[in-house]
């Protein structure tokens, strides 16, 4: 059973107010809040165990090193990963997606080979294949989702052609919150001898994952929605795609010897985590997966599931709330616009109300430009929400629309 009032108490912001009214937070696609025990985790690294890693023989150091380095195998436990040394941390997703563009991809790529990408993507996963646009001729294939922002992979699968060299796609969709069967788009570019990078941004802290399961060859996560700290994260990176990679970024961890003529670089993964990493932020992400973990990502699932239902139906009584995509298969994400408001107006009445929601693009203009919008009003939510935070939502909503007329 899934205790939210239990869930909720563990989240010391939730308690709050803002102006004057009890604290709804809906703006988790964003960024989620920090249970106390990561909290703690952060304030406890700093204030008793802190060293540099890796670099030290005292004690310090070496309590840190084993602190940061349990934190590998946590996160291949959380993604069902082969292997520990396939986890590479990183400062986030974008920072992953990049790693893999400018490790694999920018070095074997050339003028005329494709990426196929969907409209459905972050920014994150646009942005990076656009530098080799601009930087080495590669082509962009985009492929768009359908009306309900639902994303066949036989649409995907479709726009693969000879010069395809990596399929890129989210798992959820930051915006409609389109679940992407990246598994079946994998198992059929593996027939066609196409790698696949899934960003799982949004998808890991809402579902299981199984990076082994899915197929594919690269999926990044990013601390801060899983209820970790801002500028943690990791990039699952198989072991073969691994060994054809070149590093990222140059300097401390990542090299095995120097000398003035030439360098030898250490084995992965540290060969891709150069310089002093955000060691505090990575150790309360380790925290933050456990905790999630112990609730079992089943249970959490299970019970925001019962929240899209809920918000779905309500949202569905508002016949002059537009919502951008309904696909069937989707986590608790609704973007929305309302004729005679601007989505900025939405948020800014809501928040006066204490409901905190996102108004704008959320890198994602492309998506922005199919459902033919230039900004939408996003609700998005977590396992500490509840159904009684949907009512204030829909209460909100009917108030912005009483005063627009």
């Amino acid at each position: 059973m899934f205790d939210v009032d239990a869930v909720r108490a563990d989240f010391p912001i939730l308690s709050r107010q803002v102006n004057n009214r009890p604290l709804v937070y809906l703006d988790n696609a964003a960024s989620a809040q920090k249970p106390q025990v990561v909290i703690d985790a952060v304030s406890n690294a700093y204030s008793g165990e802190y060293a540099n890693v890796h670099r030290g023989l005292h004690y310090l150091s070496n309590l840190a090193t084993t602190n940061y380095e349990r934190v590998r195998a946590i996160i291949a436990r959380f993604l069902h990963a082969p292997h520990e040394d396939e986890v590479i941390f990183t400062s986030g997703g974008t920072e992953g997606i990049n790693l893999v563009s400018y490790g694999w991809a920018a070095p074997r790529l050339q003028a005329g080979d494709q990426i196929v990408l969907s409209v459905l993507e972050h920014h994150a996963n646009i942005v990076p294949w656009h530098f080799l646009r601009e930087r080495q001729g590669v082509e962009l294939v985009w492929v768009e989702p359908e009306a309900d922002g639902s994303l066949p992979p036989e649409k995907m699968l479709a726009a693969v052609g000879p010069k395809t060299r990596l399929i890129a796609v989210s798992h959820m969709s930051n915006v409609t919150g389109t679940i992407v069967d990246v598994g079946a788009i994998a198992q059929g570019a593996r027939a066609l001898g196409v790698p696949v990078l899934a960003d799982g941004s949004q998808a890991a802290v809402h579902m299981p994952v199984d990076v082994g399961a899915l197929g594919v060859d690269f999926y990044a996560i990013t601390g801060h929605k899983l209820y970790g700290p801002s500028g943690s994260g990791a990039v699952w990176i198989s072991r073969a795609r691994q060994a054809e990679m070149r590093p990222f970024m140059g300097g401390g961890d990542m090299i095995d010897t120097v000398t003035r003529d030439k360098i030898t670089y250490a084995a992965p993964p540290l060969r891709f985590e150069a310089g002093t990493p955000g060691i505090v932020n990575q150790i309360g992400l380790g925290v933050a997966l456990e905790y999630l973990m112990g609730l079992g990502m089943d249970k959490i699932a299970a019970h925001e599931r019962g929240l899209r239902d809920y918000a779905r139906a309500r949202l569905r009584e508002l016949n002059w709330l537009n919502v951008q995509g309904d696909a069937p298969d989707k986590g608790g994400i609704f973007s929305m616009t309302m004729e005679g408001a601007h989505a900025h107006d939405l948020s800014t009445i809501l928040d006066k109300r204490g409901i905190a929601i996102r108004a704008g693009t959320h890198c994602a203009m492309p998506l922005m430009e199919f459902y033919g919008v230039t900004a939408s009003a996003r609700a998005s939510f977590a396992m500490y929400n509840t159904p009684a935070e949907v009512d204030a939502l829909i209460d909100g909503l009917i108030f912005c629309r009483e005063l627009f007329g």
